[in-house]
């Protein structure tokens, strides 16, 4: 996000400059270059979104996994309880 905002000021600088001291033909090119700029840094941007939300989703994953799995050895643990229990109310 903030390097967004860089990019767009940086390009809004150049604007200001070529418009006031540089030929139209030469402001198009710098707002040429700064569009670029701009859709550059959008792409990273969204490279960086689509990896973030991958690794929100790897790391959901694993937490539901690591539940199952303590659900698991609870439900194991309370099996292998359950046949001392009734020897122990046997006597």
């Amino acid at each position: 996000m903030i390097r967004k905002l860089l990019v767009a000021s940086a390009a809004v600088a150049a604007l200001s400059v070529a418009a006031c001291s540089q030929p139209a033909e030469e402001a198009n090119e710098a707002a040429a270059d700064a569009n670029a700029a701009a859709a550059d840094a959008n792409a990273a941007a969204m490279d960086a979104s689509a990896t973030a939300a991958n690794a929100v989703a790897d790391a959901n994953s694993a937490a539901m996994d690591a539940n199952a799995a303590a659900t698991d050895a609870a439900a194991t643990t309370d099996a292998a309880a359950a046949p001392a229990a009734d020897a122990n109310a046997a006597h």
